[in-house]
């Protein structure tokens, strides 16, 4: 469905803008990409040419409830051999506040509540305006992409099922179920909740957590508070917990795996319109007693007008391993429709406590030029210098129109 989908799309979009007496409003981004790079998999330079399309029509009937959205790509490979691919993200149909109550959506579309995400091939349901308590049911074909194609059985399927709490200004609520099945037999089974409050004007507390219910555990839990203590100060806290659940029919369910834990705290602190600092300190726990220690610290500075500097540093020890380093990138607007920018990153680690000390370094320049109000260019090129290449020259060349 990938290409058939994608080139239906391209035709949508050209019998619609072709349109003159069509009364519906037709909004969207063509983004034309040239890109160029070290193919990993085969150690060879590759050039690759593609097409990027997002489009929405809205305002399809006379009442405004009516919309189309759609979302895909192509490519072109055209020294390497991998030849032509292309991938439909979403394309669907909505109908908004139908009876005053429901939004409904058919076709393509990505799904997301806390229980679990998918891209299907189906329906969602969203009952939004019956009261305090709002309900979301979606269900179809799981799509699945791999590297060059849709791969998938027909017995691939999601089902969700959510309740949130409607109408609350300062509470977020949901809880939520999800099930997927891989060649009809179920492959996850999840149960989800989030959750968020604003309390006093300057804090808001934060969570979200996942329940396998195949394997019983918690897959993930994350609890965080962010504290404003005045306008232009933002201090955070976080403590995230993950243990890794693969698919019940995968081979990987069967291996042992470890449960990770972390804390964040960090400090976003807006000094005057030219000046902004940050800073935070992440501890990690690994299984079997093991720590990991971050350090983080950032300079964002503006000595004129047109130019923005950047720099941020980092440092990281413990079980997983030893690494330090840092980003400096700077922009400057030379005039209203043309940005220079540069930067590099450069990064010392090791391994492990038997090898030496590793340096990897990125150089790059790019610039940005808008030609119209609806038109521009951007080019970005960049040298990797690592243990694996003495140089790894790559960049992309991006002409977006927005309609």
């Amino acid at each position: 469905m990938g290409i058939k989908g994608f080139t239906r799309l391209l035709l949508l979009g050209s019998v619609l803008t072709a349109s003159t007496a069509w009364s519906a409003e037709i909004h969207g981004r063509s983004s034309t990409q040239l890109l160029w790079f070290n193919n990993y998999f085969n150690d060879q330079r590759q050039v690759e040419l593609g097409e990027y399309l997002r489009l929405s029509v809205t305002n399809l009937d006379k009442a405004g409830k009516a919309s189309l959205f759609g979302y895909g790509r192509m490519t072109q490979d055209l020294n390497n051999g991998e030849g032509f691919n292309s991938r439909l993200y979403y394309l669907y149909g909505e109908y908004r506040g139908l009876f005053d109550k429901l939004d409904i959506r058919l076709g393509r579309q990505f799904v997301n509540l806390a229980a679990g995400t998918a891209i299907i091939d189906g329906g969602q349901v969203d009952l939004n305006n019956a009261g305090p308590i709002g309900l979301t049911v979606f269900g179809g074909r799981n799509v699945i992409f791999s590297l060059d194609e849709e791969n998938g059985h027909g017995g691939d399927l999601a089902l969700g099922v959510a309740a949130y709490l409607n109408g609350f200004k300062s509470t977020d609520l949901e809880v939520s179920w999800f099930r997927k099945w891989d060649d009809w037999n179920i492959a996850r089974d999840t149960l989800g909740a989030s959750f968020k409050q604003y309390l006093f004007n300057n804090l808001r507390v934060y969570g979200n957590t996942r329940y396998d219910v195949v394997s019983e555990t918690f897959s993930e839990v994350l609890g965080g508070v962010k504290y404003y203590p005045t306008s232009n100060l933002v201090l955070t806290g976080e403590w995230y917990q993950s243990y890794p659940v693969f698919d019940a029919t995968s081979i990987y369910s069967v291996f042992a795996v470890d449960r990770y834990q972390e804390a964040v705290f960090r400090a976003d602190y807006t000094i005057t319109e030219q000046i902004a600092v940050h800073g935070g300190y992440t501890r990690q726990w690994f299984e079997g007693g093991a720590n990991g220690n971050i350090y983080q610290a950032g300079l964002s500075v503006r000595p004129v007008e047109p130019l923005q500097l950047n720099f941020e540093y980092d440092n990281n020890q413990g079980y997983n391993g030893k690494t330090h380093g840092f980003i400096a990138d700077a922009y400057y607007d030379v005039t209203k429709s043309l940005q220079l920018s540069g930067g590099i990153a450069y990064d010392t680690y090791q391994r492990d406590v038997l090898s030496d000390d590793e340096i990897a370094r990125l150089y790059w320049v790019g610039g940005k030029y808008r030609l119209a109000k609806n038109m521009s260019a951007s080019l970005r090129v960049e040298n990797n210098v690592n243990a694996a290449y003495d140089n790894d020259v790559q960049g992309r060349f991006v002409f977006d129109y927005d309609f």
